[in-house]
């Protein structure tokens, strides 16, 4: 793995890890296309690369896609209506008539496949992480810069229904300040995912925290608040499982207490073993209102208000207690995409609005949510905590920038 780069070379590239966050309103989205606009597109991965309507959206054609496996193109041609295809990324490239690509291929390839696609002149959205390392971090963010061409990262957490509320109670107001925020990524289960015809895959030891966006999503996303510092804790059992992972990794569950440039906690889990809840979820604390998302299959979304009624306290006190209220979660699916995407997708039906976003902002020539500055964001944090886990917990500082 290359895990080392010059930190003071990122951190000046990308202003300064004291650089001011200009704070915008989280709850906005793309809106109803204006433009009859075709943008051609080319999916590659016919895994989850299945999974992203491209064809329901009125701006947008599928050219081409691609797989490595010849069941799995066949697959993608079926799912978007396309009659051509290509055995590698490589070839699809060359195609002309393909202006960006959906790149759903494995976490260790986003980087080096990122960096092709806009080098070859086509715009990008591509699944996370960002990259698993701050050298392949530094590369993708020059090369979006030198190209001009526009880079989304595929963050369904930003999109799911809980987050989207949350955005809108942030920019509101509602909240007042939050002092406080987690999140918690649970996959239990994934050892099945370690080996392929008796070959080890990408997931194998994959460390959590090099997977972190479905967690530090949860803030960055809501408040455009940066993490700057962070202490991470990793628990291992020296399984077999674990034994010769290509990325040297003892973990199966890292735990991360982040500070932000507000000065606020964030606590992130990402865990892929124990008797876990499978679930995705988040709560944001503040000082006038906190939400608290569900854990999936277990109870229900609820609002805690800073609205106080008298109640007593298990030692018989009076208290001023606050309201707790449950919370029926609004369906933004139903309102805020175009008419043939308004329907339940995966990751919390969060594809459609990835989808959207990124065809809307080629079309609009502007930057999309999660432009690379966003995704590094929500990546460059587990990086850190990764290494801080391998030093039993030591506060590191993170790089920020614009």
């Amino acid at each position: 793995m290359k895990n080392k780069i010059n930190r003071r070379a990122f951190i000046g590239m990308a202003g300064g890890s004291s650089v001011a966050i200009c704070l915008s309103p989280r709850f906005s989205f793309a809106g109803m296309p204006l433009s009859d606009r075709k943008i051609n597109v080319g999916v590659v991965g016919g895994r989850f690369g299945l999974s992203f309507y491209f064809n329901e959206h009125p701006n947008c054609i599928v050219e081409a896609v691609s797989d490595l496996y010849e069941d799995r193109r066949e697959r993608l041609m079926n799912t978007y209506q396309c009659k051509k295809s290509y055995e590698s990324l490589e070839k699809l490239l060359h195609d002309p008539k393909v202006e960006a690509v959906g790149l759903f291929t494995p976490a260790p390839d986003h980087a080096r496949h990122v960096i092709m696609s806009l080098n070859a002149g086509k715009h990008v959205l591509s699944a996370v992480p960002l990259a698993l390392n701050m050298q392949d971090c530094q590369m993708v963010l020059e090369t979006v810069k030198r190209t001009g061409l526009t880079y989304m990262m595929a963050e369904t957490t930003t999109y799911r229904q809980p987050v989207i509320t949350a955005k809108k109670f942030y920019s509101q107001g509602d909240f007042g300040n939050i002092f406080s925020s987690a999140a918690q990524y649970y996959h239990p289960g994934l050892e099945e995912l370690y080996f392929e015809g008796g070959k080890p895959t990408w997931r194998h030891g994959l460390p959590p925290m090099l997977y972190p966006t479905h967690t530090t999503a949860h803030i960055v996303a809501v408040t455009g608040e940066r993490l700057t510092t962070v202490s991470c804790l990793g628990w291992g059992d020296d399984s077999p499982w674990l034994k010769g992972n290509m990325y040297g990794n003892p973990f199966w569950n890292e735990t991360a207490f982040f500070k932000t440039n507000k000065g606020n906690a964030f606590i992130g889990e990402v865990c892929w073993k124990g008797a876990i809840a499978d679930t995705e979820r988040g709560e944001w604390r503040g000082d006038k209102m906190s939400f608290y998302s569900e854990y999936k299959g277990l109870g229900t979304h609820k609002i805690v208000s800073v609205e106080t009624q008298t109640g007593t306290d298990d030692a018989g006190f009076t208290v001023a207690k606050p309201k707790m209220n449950l919370h029926e979660q609004e369906l933004w699916w139903k309102t805020m995409l175009p008419e043939p995407m308004r329907h339940p997708t995966g990751h919390g039906d969060s594809h459609c609005f990835i989808t959207h976003e990124f065809i809307s902002s080629i079309i609009e020539n502007r930057k999309p949510e999660i432009d690379v500055y966003e995704a590094l964001a929500y990546t460059v944090p587990g990086i850190i905590a990764h290494e801080s886990a391998l030093k039993n917990g030591e506060m590191m500082n993170i790089p920020n920038f614009m």
